[in-house]
């Protein structure tokens, strides 16, 4: 019997099943040891593939056109078998193609059978023949405070919680085991040298010399103080710092000190934006000086596995990432959405969060409508998963009980610990700019006022800001936004950075990971988090003699924040009136942040997430798949498209690694920096007409799409769907 078919093979090449189930167990086992559940990950191991057993399967990797499902067999097994744990396991072992199902109930935004209805339709069948399943001797380290009894009152957010990290060691362990049978010879990532790390990025900390500006000495005290931060246990930290106080690097430091006092795996920097990923993601590998031991991971080229035609799900295992990396760099929806996730891709690198140092850059930019979920989430990897979470701002959300937040998933205030030595203080030392909101401007009134000035203008959206920079025009201004591909916006910034000294024209990408310095910043009314995100690229190194000049304005008709923001901008709108002598003031964000979550009291888990989760008590029927569907970041979904030609499109080694690579990962790391993030109808409409077309689609799918037309994508101002009529392309 087997497990995996090579057609163009005799069957001796064919890998046996008896030896696919016997790999799963063994690394299922070591992935869970992480957990404190290595017995149960070595079970369901041994069980997930036993369905391959039924002749139907054996026919049809010999040919036979039938389609033929495999995994309800060990899910059938496991929740007959083993009370409690094994509906978990039968929930991991069902899905770890499809993605977790529902408990009882059909998927309510697309079609995934339950698993109610998934045991119903499975065969009991006899173990293939070699396979042992053991017996389960002990309980998983993060239950180990649950008794499994009928008449428990279990925690239901710790059970499902659990079960989708035992679910991320199974599909890691049946991924890697199936590309070793497919690709023997595939690279995988280098083992985790954190103390290298270390040591380099002390090296290059050391190069900067003794600190000789206000600024630079302020930074080297902050630094300090996370060197000696690390030797706390783990657990829940605070790093509060003003913006250009050298939180990144000091962040980067705590990290890796505290990783290797406590012996735990890897650190994971999660930052706000996409479009700010690879800007981090280089800074690390500069100051590491490793290009291997960083993964940049966002989720633009996720591909969608979570299909009930098995076969097809297992062409695409490759095309997961597993962070097995011993730095990882992240978006906040990568990050965030896998936890709640229950597809196959975006839950393998579950379980390597775990004893993990989770670095959330800009943390309050935490999803407001999610909030709920989210400290749940975090305080769940440090209670039961052994992970340190440091909540990195200038402007610290107030997600503590004691800032008044007013429910169960609050932070105790004693539970947190400040690792800056005296954040006030920092902030009176460290004021460089004068803010203030001047009212309404028009963007003609705008673009005179910056036109020939070195002057940051940062505005609510892509359309703004390409209005304002046609309105100062080619050459005299530069543009920066997600219409542009990585390789650009580095470009861009290298031009700013080089001495460029007139406006440049940007949206909120610029607020987090981008160091730049002007002596005066526009920004466009938004929350007051983001205006103090502005302020700090205004003055950043304190060098002007005076303060530096930060104007809030109201934008001109037709240019309001998002609308999942426009409550932000209201509210930032009242503290602009009461704190007027200086909004940008500690009081002032925390009166921000207090009447955003105040004002948001009922909406703080907008889709009810956590209500989803306590209503099955101790049924175990979770509905992953409705958690999953619900638990959205971004509601408007965007898609990748390579830029084909011109200067920021595919250079030659990416061309022949998108036309012959077999490896969709691979492809996908590789695409992120000539890629840009369309609207799906904008990607649909291109192809419609000629002016993109699909790569390999009969192997990927509409996963890899390339723009063709050149004259859709400007050198200086990047995609441009607005204008694809005045440019001869009719998509609609």
């Amino acid at each position: 019997m087997f497990a995996h078919s090579l057609p163009e093979l005799s069957e001796d090449a064919w890998e046996p099943l008896s030896r696919h189930l016997s790999n799963v167990a063994a690394s299922a086992r070591s992935k869970a040891e992480i957990l404190g559940a290595a017995d149960v990950g070595e079970v369901t191991g041994w069980l997930h593939d036993i369905g391959k057993v039924k002749p139907d399967f054996q026919a049809r990797l010999r040919g036979a056109p039938k389609k033929v499902t495999h995994s309800g067999e060990g899910a059938l097994y496991a929740h007959g078998h083993f009370p409690f744990l094994g509906k978990l396991m039968a929930f991991c072992i069902a899905g770890h193609h499809s993605g977790l199902p529902n408990g009882a109930t059909e998927a309510h935004a697309r079609p995934a059978t339950s698993l109610l209805k998934r045991l119903a339709q499975s065969e009991t069948i006899p173990l293939p023949p070699g396979v042992d399943i053991p017996e389960l001797r002990t309980a998983p380290t993060p239950l180990s405070g649950l008794t499994f009894n009928a008449d428990t009152a279990f925690n239901c957010f710790e059970v499902q919680f659990f079960t989708r990290m035992l679910f991320s060691t199974l599909v890691d362990a049946d991924f890697v085991e199936t590309e070793k049978f497919y690709s023997p010879g595939l690279r995988h990532a280098p083992d985790a040298d954190l103390p290298r790390l270390r040591a380099t990025l002390d090296r290059r900390l050391e190069g900067f010399g003794p600190a000789r500006t206000p600024v630079n000495r302020l930074r080297a005290e902050v630094l300090a103080a996370a060197a000696d931060a690390a030797e706390k246990e783990p657990g829940l930290f605070t790093l509060t710092v003003p913006t250009g106080g050298g939180k990144t690097l000091s962040s980067l430091k705590f990290a890796l000190d505290h990783a290797l006092s406590h012996d735990l795996c890897r650190v994971i920097y999660v930052v706000p934006f996409t479009a700010i990923i690879e800007q981090t993601a280089d800074e690390f590998r500069r100051y590491l000086d490793d290009d291997d031991a960083v993964l940049e991971h966002h989720s633009g080229f996720d591909a969608e596995i979570a299909s009930e035609d098995e076969t097809r799900a297992e062409q695409m295992k490759l095309a997961a990432q597993n962070w097995d990396r011993p730095v990882v760099v992240s978006t906040a929806v990568q990050f965030f959405e896998s936890l709640f996730a229950n597809r196959t891709q975006k839950c393998r690198k579950l379980h390597n969060i775990a004893r993990s140092v989770i670095v959330l850059d800009e943390a309050q930019t935490l999803p407001v409508t999610y909030l709920r979920p989210c400290l749940a989430a975090l305080k769940e990897l440090v209670r039961g998963y052994g992970c340190s979470v440091v909540l990195c701002t200038a402007t610290p959300p107030a997600v503590r009980d004691e800032d008044g937040l007013r429910c169960a998933e609050a932070i105790p205030a004693e539970a947190t610990r400040e690792i800056a030595p005296n954040p006030p203080e920092l902030y009176r030392r460290l004021k460089r700019v004068e803010a203030q909101f001047v009212g309404a401007v028009n963007n003609a009134d705008l673009a005179a006022r910056v036109a020939g000035q070195k002057a940051l203008v940062i505005v609510n959206n892509k359309r703004h800001a390409r209005a304002l920079y046609d309105l100062l025009g080619r050459g005299h201004a530069l543009h920066l936004s997600a219409n542009m591909t990585a390789t650009h916006r580095r470009d861009v910034l290298a031009r700013i950075r080089d001495g460029f000294d007139g406006p440049v024209i940007s949206t909120a990408l610029v607020e987090a990971g981008v160091d730049l310095d002007f002596p005066q910043v526009w920004r466009a009314v938004a929350g007051i988090d983001s205006v103090v995100q502005a302020a700090g690229r205004c003055n950043r190194n304190g060098m002007m003699e005076g303060l530096g000049e930060v104007r809030i304005f109201e934008p001109e008709h037709g240019y309001s924040p998002p609308h999942e923001l426009r409550l932000n901008a209201d509210i930032a709108r009242d503290i602009l009136k009461t704190h007027a002598h200086d909004p940008l003031s500690p009081e002032a964000v925390r009166a921000y942040f207090q009447r955003l979550y105040w004002d948001r009291d009922a909406d703080l888990d907008s889709r009810g997430i956590l209500r989803q989760i306590k209503e099955t008590g101790n049924r175990f029927d979770f509905p992953f798949a409705d958690i999953a569907d619900d638990f959205r970041l971004i509601d408007e979904v965007t898609l990748p498209l390579i830029i084909g030609t011109g200067p920021y499109g595919m250079d030659a080694g990416a061309r022949r690694l998108l036309e012959y690579s077999q490896y969709p990962g691979a492809i996908a790391r590789a695409m992120q920096r000539y890629t840009v993030s369309v609207l799906p109808r904008i990607r649909d409409g291109l192809v419609r007409v000629g002016a993109a077309h699909v790569v390999r689609p009969d192997e990927f799918g509409d996963q890899f799409v390339v723009l063709d037309n050149a004259r859709l994508y400007d050198d200086e101002a990047g995609f441009s769907p607005e204008n694809a009529e005045e440019l001869g392309v009719m998509m609609f």
